[in-house]
């Protein structure tokens, strides 16, 4: 399984967002250029997190945008689900498909959704607070694994 890059860019975007969380607000322009990505791609993301209510746009002379809650309280699942939609792996466990040709003799399909929901359980355990912090140096994560 591989991330759409739009998907990707989203948590880049959020993460950047993140570390701004207690600070002033950040607009659109100023995430792009920390992240490098280009504005207009920004611009779309902004508009899709903010429908799903990760981020918020705050209008006036302070204003500009913020998380909608706290980065601890949003996941990589909430984030990649803002962009791609449900999580699901296949197209026959997407609620109400049925254009798989396999469909009436496949016997994996019923067990698609509890994949699904281990995925989304996985992902779901990874908070924006851990993807907008800095990696430790290897030579410090070997120290730690070895300690």
């Amino acid at each position: 399984m591989r991330l759409s890059s739009m998907a990707d860019y989203a948590v880049v975007t959020m993460s950047a967002a993140a570390r701004h969380c207690g600070q002033a607000r950040v607009c659109a322009q100023q995430l792009a250029d920390e992240t490098g990505l280009p504005a207009p791609t920004v611009q779309k993301l902004v508009s899709k997190l903010s429908a799903a209510g990760l981020l918020k746009s705050v209008r006036g002379a302070h204003g500009g945008l913020q998380l909608a809650r706290p980065a601890a309280a949003i996941t990589l699942a909430d984030i990649v689900e803002a962009v791609e939609g449900p999580i699901a792996l296949t197209p026959c466990s997407e609620h109400g498909r049925h254009d798989c040709t396999l469909e009436a003799a496949c016997s994996v399909r019923p067990h698609w959704p509890a994949v699904d929901a281990a995925l989304r359980g996985a992902l779901a355990g990874i908070p924006l607070t851990q993807l907008s912090r800095p990696v430790a140096p290897m030579a410090a994560k070997l120290a730690e694994v070895l300690a």
